[in-house]
């Protein structure tokens, strides 16, 4: 191999190797952009209070005989800005149906959500 052949095979390598590093390091879905770690408790007050309070909401809608099968938006006012929405996990094509999701979410009224699965576990935080 020449030196020209070489040293584009290195660059070749290198270019792989970062890409490589940056996918498995990046938090985020790369198709949505929404965070794909789970929630941590005790790293924010913020996310903290708002988790406990979905928790009491899905208790609140369980006791009441709500359907989760669908994976319903719970409410659309969880705390100012935030939501809480029922997903399956893993999740299936019916919870990215719109009249599944919270509205206030969908249309930028609320930026954050909690999502719960069908059991009331933290799917994720965002």
């Amino acid at each position: 191999m020449t030196f020209k052949s070489n040293l584009i095979l290195l660059t070749l390598i290198v270019i792989l190797t970062v890409s490589a590093i940056a996918v498995l390091t990046d938090r985020h879905n790369p198709l949505t952009g929404v965070p794909t770690e789970s929630y941590k408790p005790g790293l924010s007050p913020e996310l903290d209070q708002a988790v406990n309070q979905a928790s009491e909401v899905f208790e609140e809608k369980k006791k009441l005989g709500v359907d989760f099968s669908d994976g319903p938006c719970l409410t659309n006012d969880l705390l100012p800005n935030w939501v809480v929405d029922l997903a399956h996990n893993p999740r299936l094509e019916i919870d990215d149906l719109p009249e599944n999701q919270c509205q206030a979410f969908l249309e930028g009224r609320a930026k954050h959500f909690v999502e719960l699965d069908l059991n009331g576990k933290v799917v994720r935080v965002y």
